[in-house]
């Protein structure tokens, strides 16, 4: 899930497309912006998503292959967001911008000729489709938030508070990793090490959990220390352009939105439940879905209930 050098086979934009028997696998791209090159990846048919991974310091891979159980139903347009996973070389992390972030997004849309797709973001995604919701309604069809980030520095601090409560003594021992040379050199074990605490009561279930813990490792190691260090040198960047802004709100402009909206959460989400409430309350006519048994990944945990909230929704928003 961090920045790892893959550069497929042409400078330029390439695809390709594997095929076993008559099922379609994912197709990959690189779509050119400003001052980078972006790593696509597009499977499924039917209405348009742009998925925006969290982090922001993480990739698309921790996302699959469980978000790709939609693609009987949808068209997915996955990307690693600037700096991160195979969309890293030649950028600096400490250039990405809230702004960026925008633009590329944007410029995806593009690429792929979306008039107005559907954005479905998990985590911080969420925060950064409400920006972009919130500067180009016109594009924007639906908005799908999963597990939302907070979208306020009240909600943050809230966040905060039930993350430290939670933890209680295994705090200390993430600030112990924390401050190793290790950790600070981005050594894929260290970083792993790091996210086992930090993840250790985001999910409902044990094996979900180790689930998702093997496939973060894979992504740290196969992305290495450089990569680490750029993605998180975004993720710091990013931070400082939303969460650490005195007084970032965005539930007072969301009032204005008229997008219809699903906001999805899980009662053993790591986020407090309140989160999302308060973003499907400052949206009109937004729907709030929370998942019985189910914690801040959602789509791996909950599957067959994601599908039915995500089905339910685009009937009733036809």
């Amino acid at each position: 899930m961090r920045t790892g050098v893959v550069v497929l086979a042409l400078a330029t934009l390439a695809s390709s497309s594997v095929e076993t028997g008559r099922e379609r696998r994912a197709t990959e791209i690189r779509v050119q912006v400003a001052g980078a090159s972006l790593y696509a990846r597009t499977i499924g048919h039917g209405p348009d998503v742009i998925v925006l991974h969290g982090g922001p310091d993480f990739d698309q891979a921790y996302l699959l292959p469980d978000l790709d159980r939609l693609q009987d139903s949808f068209h997915l347009v996955y990307y690693d967001q600037r700096a991160r996973g195979r969309s890293a070389a030649h950028v600096r992390g400490e250039d990405v911008t809230l702004a960026s972030e925008l633009d590329d997004l944007d410029r995806v849309r593009e690429h792929f000729h979306l008039q107005a797709p559907v954005l479905l973001g998990h985590s911080w995604g969420a925060v950064l489709a409400l920006e972009y919701a919130l500067r180009h309604p016109a594009h924007v069809s639906r908005l799908i938030l999963m597990n939302p980030a907070p979208a306020s520095v009240d909600d943050l601090a809230m966040f905060r508070k039930a993350y430290l409560d939670a933890l209680g003594p295994d705090m200390d021992r993430q600030r112990e990793i924390l401050e190793t040379p290790a950790y600070k050199e981005g050594v894929p074990d260290a970083v792993a090490a790091r996210y086992r605490i930090h993840f250790e009561h985001a999910l409902a279930r044990p094996a979900d959990y180790e689930k998702l813990m093997a496939t973060m490792k894979a992504g740290f190691v196969r992305q290495g220390k450089a990569g680490i260090l750029e993605a998180r040198a975004a993720e710091e960047r990013l931070m400082r352009d939303t969460w650490s802004v005195p007084g970032y709100d965005l539930l007072p402009k969301l009032q204005a939105l008229r997008i219809p909206t699903l906001v999805i959460t899980g009662n053993r989400d790591f986020i407090p439940v309140d989160t999302a409430a308060h973003i499907a309350q400052a949206i009109p006519g937004a729907t709030l879905t929370t998942l019985d048994n189910c914690g801040h990944f959602a789509y791996l945990e909950c599957p067959g209930s994601v599908r039915t909230a995500v089905t339910a929704f685009f009937r009733r928003a036809r």
